[in-house]
């Protein structure tokens, strides 16, 4: 049936996440003991204080009807108080958008900003997602590779050489998905310079990952004088609170853009759930101290995995400043062979560890670096231990 979908949907590309972590719960289901290292999904429960506020909005029984289209009012001033307080960025109730993650906020803001043929510039390697809303909005993808001997990090000349006349928006993540790469105040200071002269180009700053940072600092574009006007700042709660299944992203920018995005969800989706709301804002307004305790035992993970890559022949392995990736070149064991399968790429390698060391993982090629898998550590540690040493002995087999 598929002459009868549409262009839209028959030219858009699955998940490569969502894919690999389907094909690890299948083998599941058949009673094998898989480990997921597939989904960028925190392993913590949502911390109890932002749990027992969604009982007390079930008890209280006020918060059962339609929503505002953008968000309730007093979530909306709790997150402009929190951007314009740590990440300095000036920003009012009006100009917040509240969604249903911060996928949603990103889709929204490229759906309302783009025409057919508009070109937005994605540092790369990039989160999987970004390239297909690209092109569902009708634009154009323009990757510029952040290499990574430069640690995964694009720079100002780059972005200089990358822009054209017809391009209208720069995506990018810090942390970044996949790869962990933190931008330095200087490093965006230096693209902030490039772009601050073209008052046609929005930058998309997806801060999903903002309080999983390693460095001393969190930088925000929008933090920069210059770039005020023109940074789409998005965020949410599923990383930083563990509050994935909630569905509660948001988007802060121009006052006139977080009106196109309100229309356009009021179209699509309306407000969001209403018992996720009250849930965040006491995420956003109560006791942080679970999410700097999740940052910890990340850190913790990340130095513990680290260690035991380096004892894997032939692996490159960059040292992640942020969320929750290892992101290490493969290609050494392209082209080998256990005596059954012959490894061609990183799509054959996924699944040859999927299946033979039980470990699901994520082919780099969905993030723009055929030579690289994504490994995620958001696993306790003794399934780390397990999940590196299965993948070890099984890269082992290979000739």
């Amino acid at each position: 049936m598929n002459n009868v979908l549409s262009n839209r949907i028959t030219a858009l590309e699955e998940s490569a996440t969502i894919a690999m972590a389907q094909k690890a719960r299948e083998l599941k289901a058949q009673g094998k003991d898989i480990i997921s290292l597939s989904l960028g999904e925190p392993d913590f429960k949502t911390p109890g204080h932002i749990r027992e506020a969604a009982k007390k909005a079930v008890d209280e029984g006020i918060f059962f009807s339609y929503p505002p289209v953008p968000g309730y009012p007093e979530l909306r001033k709790a997150i402009a108080e929190k951007l314009t307080k740590e990440n300095h960025i000036e920003t009012t109730p009006e100009q917040i958008v509240v969604s249903n993650g911060a996928k949603h906020s990103i889709a929204n803001a490229l759906m309302c900003l783009l025409n057919p043929g508009d070109e937005v510039i994605v540092f790369g390697p990039y989160w999987v997602s970004y390239i297909q809303i690209i092109k569902l909005a009708e634009g154009v993808p323009v990757i510029i590779d952040g290499r990574m001997e430069n640690g995964f990090k694009v720079n100002a000349t780059q972005v200089s050489e990358a822009l054209s006349n017809r391009t209208k928006a720069v995506i990018y993540s810090s942390p970044c998905n996949p790869t962990g790469a933190v931008f330095s105040r200087q490093e965006l200071k230096s693209i902030a310079g490039v772009l601050s002269d073209r008052k046609d180009v929005y930058v998309i700053a997806d801060e999903i990952y903002e309080y999983i940072n390693f460095t001393r600092e969190h930088v925000s574009m929008g933090s920069f004088p210059e770039m005020k006007d023109n940074t789409i700042t998005v965020n949410g709660f599923s990383k930083g609170f563990a509050m994935t299944g909630w569905r509660v992203g948001y988007l802060s920018g121009p006052r006139w853009l977080a009106r196109a995005c309100s229309k356009m969800q009021g179209q699509f989706t309306s407000g969001i759930c209403t018992i996720a709301q009250r849930a965040a804002l006491a995420g956003l307004t109560g006791d942080m101290s679970p999410t700097r305790e999740m940052a910890e035992t990340y850190l913790k993970r990340r130095n513990m995995v680290l260690e035991m890559l380096k004892d894997i022949p032939g692996l490159k392995t960059p040292v992640p400043e942020g969320a929750f990736y290892f992101f290490p070149d493969f290609s050494a064991y392209f082209g080998k062979t256990d005596g059954q399968t012959t490894i061609r790429d990183a799509n054959d390698l996924c699944m040859y560890i999927l299946n033979d060391a039980l470990v699901s993982t994520v082919s780099g090629e969905a993030f723009g670096s055929p030579d690289c898998i994504r490994l995620s550590y958001a696993a306790s540690d003794e399934e780390l231990k397990i999940a590196v040493k299965r993948i070890r002995e099984s890269l082992a087999k290979l000739k």
